[in-house]
């Protein structure tokens, strides 16, 4: 055993051998510590790496044993498979994609159900007719609401890569509003003619988008088209008992299922 040497990962300390860290010679931490690559220190003379300290347990175990151990509920794939494409170790690159794959099989039988809400809001706002003359004007503005709950959290992570919020002028991802890694709501309105984009902020109104189509969606038909064809290029189908195929964009539960 070599002499032990402390990292600090984005603040997060580990304590390890040098040969741990040089076990792949040709991944980045192999050139970092045999020196073809120059290493930066913090204040107290520690290693440091300007990456996420929590998932690299994960990619320091993985030096130890060759194995990459995942808790049950872990949810950080995405930022798992960026911090191992940074740190360049093909076994572990490799048994990523097995793991990706394994839970892509596991979760193949999913279900997927929809509540949908609409109502109408009236919502007043001012209009500027001139530099010094403002008007105060009203207009009823469409409010949704979808509960949107699915056995498969991959599903969901997919929905949030399709699906923006508008808000202040900039789109965010849906995916930051999971309440859990199976639930999401979502809460939006439709466009207003004549409401100026100042007052959507204002009044704290978020839009509907779908990318990259970059299309506004406002209706719940334009919701449920969306999702379905999202669910449906994941391998879901309508649920023939609910509800009907011929009333499917005009109801407020939808079911939809995916078998093996």
């Amino acid at each position: 055993m070599s002499e032990p040497i402390t990292l600090n990962v984005g603040g997060k300390l580990y304590t390890t051998s040098l040969s741990t860290l040089t076990s792949f010679p040709d991944s980045m931490l192999g050139a970092m510590f045999s020196g073809k690559i120059p290493t930066k220190k913090d204040s107290q003379g520690n290693c440091f790496i300007d990456r996420d300290g929590k998932i690299f347990r994960y990619i320091l175990n993985f030096l130890r044993t060759s194995h990459l151990d995942l808790p049950e509920d872990f949810q950080e794939m995405g930022l798992l498979r960026r911090e191992v494409d940074f740190y360049q170790i093909q076994p572990l690159i490799e048994a990523l994609q097995e793991k990706e794959i394994e839970l892509s099989k596991a979760e193949k039988n999913a279900m997927l159900n929809i509540t949908l809400d609409q109502k109408t809001q009236t919502v007043h706002f001012t209009v500027r007719e001139a530099p010094q003359i403002y008007s105060l004007s009203s207009s009823n503005m469409e409010v949704f609401s979808a509960h949107i709950f699915s056995t498969s959290c991959l599903f969901l992570k997919l929905l949030g890569s399709k699906l923006y919020y508008c808000f202040n002028g900039n789109l965010s991802s849906i995916s930051s509003y999971l309440q859990d890694p199976n639930h999401l709501t979502l809460d939006w309105v439709a466009s207003v003619e004549g409401l100026p984009e100042e007052e959507y902020t204002r009044q704290n109104l978020k839009r509907l988008w779908v990318v990259p189509d970059n299309k506004q969606i406002n209706s719940f038909q334009v919701f449920v088209e969306e999702v379905l064809k999202i669910a449906m290029s994941d391998g879901f189908c309508i649920d023939s008992a609910h509800p009907h195929t011929s009333d499917f964009t005009n109801n407020k539960i939808i079911r939809l299922i995916r078998y093996k």
